[in-house]
């Protein structure tokens, strides 16, 4: 990137970090962690909307519906999570390119399931062959979201359960006096104040979904803990112009104040939108506010 970087062996202590760390793998790097925030901002809304429509479909009255959200909760909250986040991504891929093989390839006459191989055919495949590069890690990077969203919205579910048969029964039953229906009730009452009653659960959830962004190298993309792994790694002058030791300590170390911190960030506008939520409510934190005005 400097002009100076042509011959790193003439170069100072400080000059040589400056080209070694804005060299082309360490912009990949950087960027990866671009990615980890993407990942959390698209995810973390997913997740919610999965956890709201499992919440209500646990609370129906129509008893499959029941069933299947009572179902989606304990199962995924059972089942140890790099379990789930393994299978999700191999059945949702085939998933998808088995709907793609019915309907594209109608004709084909093999099997395709052939011993431990899953073979469709080749206009099936997701992304295709000629694809570019950035179809494919875009691919498996919504594979992975889809998978965080499947898994996380179950706990979600369960949070946001538990909230709405926390919102006080006596109010529900005042908005039914006034000639509320159940979903006129469920909009204007339980809804809006459920979310104090969630926002601990949620924010703890936020917290781990946090914590669980480097699962993402398992799903085979190539996130911060990828990159932090091989560039801290020992490299001689035969694979690099930059020779170094094992620096893994120090990438590891980069990462550990990167997560530190946005915990941190993350544990301030948590408390901040609880005392948003909280105002008015007749919950503990609620009349805390109330006593503190007066």
């Amino acid at each position: 990137m400097f002009s100076f970087c042509t011959d790193p062996d003439t170069l100072g202590t400080l000059p040589w970090l400056a080209c070694y760390l804005t060299t082309g793998v360490h912009l990949n790097f950087y960027a990866a962690f671009g990615t980890v925030l993407i990942l959390l901002a698209v995810t973390a809304p997913t997740a919610l909307a999965f956890g709201f429509g499992g919440a209500m479909a646990a609370r129906s009255r129509v008893a499959p519906l029941r069933w299947f959200g009572q179902g989606y909760i304990a199962i995924v909250r059972g089942v140890p999570d790099i379990a789930f986040f393994l299978f999700f991504v191999i059945a949702l891929d085939q998933g998808f390119e088995y709907l793609r093989h019915v309907t594209l390839c109608p004709d084909w006459d093999q099997p395709i399931r052939q011993g431990a191989d899953f073979l469709v055919c080749p206009e099936a495949k997701l992304p295709l062959g000629s694809a570019p590069q950035w179809a494919h890690e875009g691919y498996g990077f919504a594979l992975a979201v889809l998978t965080f969203a499947i898994v996380f919205g179950a706990f979600a579910a369960n949070v946001l359960y538990g909230a709405m048969r926390a919102v006080p029964r006596a109010q529900v039953e005042t908005g039914e006096a006034y000639g509320m229906t159940s979903r006129q009730t469920f909009r204007r009452i339980v809804v809006p104040q459920m979310w104090v009653y969630a926002l601990p659960g949620l924010g703890n959830l936020w917290m781990v979904l946090i914590k669980a962004t480097p699962l993402l190298f398992l799903l085979g993309v190539e996130d911060i803990v990828y990159w932090a792994r091989e560039l801290g790694a020992a490299k001689t002058p035969r694979f690099t112009a930059y020779p170094h030791p094992d620096w893994r300590m120090w990438y590891f170390l980069a990462l550990l104040i990167f997560y530190l911190a946005f915990t941190r960030v993350s544990e301030i506008v948590i408390a901040r939108l609880s005392d948003r939520l909280s105002r008015g409510q007749a919950t503990a934190a609620g009349e805390a506010m109330r006593r503190a005005g007066a």
